[in-house]
């Protein structure tokens, strides 16, 4: 199994409108590729000097082979969806190989 997380710092201003957007549209949309099994949002504890508010949203995929091809058919336009919140987040991403479930 793989984890597909992306950590996004969102700016007080947006913050509401961007958990609702995540919850209702995006998440959704994201499992909707088929490409995923699940999905897990949650807020990272932790007070940036930045400021801002941070969350890890981590996506389940079966195998690397769902992941790549989420790269190639869906990850260029999911991206674009974000557009409604440009310049008010920041996010990276990170691919980590599920090694042990107990």
């Amino acid at each position: 199994m793989y984890i597909y997380n992306v950590t996004i710092n969102v700016e007080e201003a947006i913050h509401d409108d961007w958990v609702k957007w995540m919850k209702e549209e995006h998440i959704p949309e994201m499992l909707d590729t088929g490409k995923f099994k699940k999905a897990l949002m949650s807020r990272v504890m932790v007070t940036e000097a930045m400021g801002g508010i941070t969350y890890s949203v981590q996506y389940t995929a079966e195998n690397k082979a769902e992941l790549d091809k989420y790269y190639k058919e869906d990850a260029d336009s999911m991206r674009k969806k974000t557009k409604i919140f440009e310049g008010k987040f920041v996010a990276f991403r990170t691919e980590m190989q599920v090694i042990s479930e107990q």
